[in-house]
């Protein structure tokens, strides 16, 4: 299924329950989920999965808790591994590799060059405590990328004055509020120059009034730059504005797809009104 794609009301609603998956041909194709599941024990949370996604798209996905969501983001940044099917970023297998003519799991170090164009930010900031801001926003670009250390900083300095911090540089992340943290953990992400950047409800832990501040900081991204984005998250009027594309997820399946003005003014599938019924 292409995140790309507006669909008929048949792809959008499967009768037989599986993923859709249909090709819109639009734009160059960075993500690419193919038959992907992933079981924890007896407990299958993603089943068969079928999804696309083009360079330059926003797109959200939705869904009641342990629907899947953040175990997709997940396997992106390559903390889970699928145990069926296959993933591919920028056209690579991410957790697997050809030997042989034989696709084979792919070694650790396989893994490391493909993720590193995806960035995530988490729900928890997960900032270096012991590290001042600067040093947190450079720390990977200089030890992973191979930057220099004034280019990293010169880079960091940007991001910060992005994300409105420029004035907190040296300070710990403990001197700093829970949606300034939060400011810092996109500042680290984007430092990296990823392709993809992921967001995994990274507003839940925040204090109500600190969420918009943070919100703000990703619209501008969202908006300013050509960074494809994949964000979980339960603020349906950020997932209006930012997104190109809704995916509503129940029970590890893709059940309804489409862009945000028909996702959240005419949904239908049951289960999406229900949901949206809910959380609006």
């Amino acid at each position: 299924m292409s995140a790309d794609h507006t669909p008929s009301k048949d792809t959008a609603t499967p009768a037989d329950g599986t993923s859709p998956r249909t090709d819109s041909g639009e734009g160059t194709e960075l993500i690419r989920f193919d038959k992907v599941t992933k079981r924890f024990g007896t407990n299958t949370v993603l089943d068969s999965l079928d999804f696309t996604v083009s360079s330059g798209k926003h797109v959200t996905l939705i869904g009641p808790s342990g629907s899947g969501k953040t175990t997709i983001l997940r396997l992106l940044m390559t903390l889970l591994k699928p145990d069926e099917g296959t993933i591919k970023v920028g056209g690579e297998y991410l957790t697997h590799e050809e030997k042989g003519g034989k696709l084979v799991p792919a070694g650790e170090k396989h893994c490391r060059e493909v993720r590193k164009n995806i960035g995530m930010v988490f729900q928890q900031f997960n900032l270096f405590p012991n590290m001042k801001v600067l040093r947190n926003i450079t720390e990977a670009p200089v030890h992973v990328l191979g930057l220099d250390k004034d280019a990293a900083e010169e880079r960091a300095r940007d991001l910060l004055e992005l994300v409105g911090l420029t004035a907190h540089l040296d300070k710990y992340p403990t001197q700093l509020s829970g949606g300034q943290q939060q400011r810092v953990a996109i500042a680290r992400a984007l430092a990296m120059r990823p392709q993809v950047l992921l967001l995994d409800e990274v507003t839940s832990a925040l204090d109500p009034e600190l969420v918009a501040g943070v919100l703000d900081v990703l619209r501008d991204i969202a908006h300013t730059t050509d960074i494809t984005m994949l964000c979980v998250t339960h603020e349906m009027n950020f997932a209006r504005d930012i997104s190109d594309c809704v995916m509503m997820f129940d029970q590890g399946r893709v059940i309804e797809f489409g862009p945000p003005e028909r996702i959240f003014s005419e949904p239908e599938h049951e289960r999406t009104r229900e949901f949206l019924s809910a959380v609006l």
